[in-house]
């Protein structure tokens, strides 16, 4: 019997997996979907504190860090003091620059991938995953599986 998280694993596998694929065809094999969303909050906000990008992206401090440090080995953002030794500035490059139309059509083409799948479903699954992590954040999953030591 397959666990709940290898399927959630196996689905983002999927999917993530399609996106990588299709960079890679078009020039890019070093850069990764879930990079998209910092280089699109990059382009419309400008440049920004990890803090602010995390949650202008919607992830943890931790997570945004670890994006940007991949991004800034692969030369697509900066990283700059801030007002403060602290804060670190995250800055596109002229090459996460130049890559900006392509990464939004990739973004576009997703949606619509997207939607043709939700089509597909019994029930949207984005639709799915936000009642998923409403209903955890009333009562954590923790909470749900209770006292199994006892």
């Amino acid at each position: 019997m397959t666990g709940l998280g290898t399927l959630l694993r196996h689905v983002h596998d999927l999917m993530e997996g399609g996106i990588a694929e299709l960079y890679a065809d078009l020039g890019l094999p070093d850069y990764r979907p879930r990079f998209s969303p910092v280089v699109r909050a990059l382009a419309a906000q400008g440049p920004m504190a990890i803090r602010d990008l995390a949650t202008a992206i919607g992830v943890t401090h931790s997570a945004a860090g670890q994006t940007v440090a991949q991004m800034r080995r692969c030369d697509l953002v900066t990283l700059e003091k801030g007002a403060d030794a602290r804060h670190r500035i995250v800055r596109l490059t002229g090459r996460a620059s130049a890559a900006l139309p392509l990464i939004e059509a990739e973004w576009a083409a997703t949606e619509r991938a997207v939607r043709e799948l939700d089509a597909e479903l019994p029930v949207p699954l984005a639709e799915v995953l936000r009642a998923t992590v409403e209903a955890l954040e009333r009562r954590d999953f923790r909470a749900r599986i209770g006292d199994v030591a006892g």
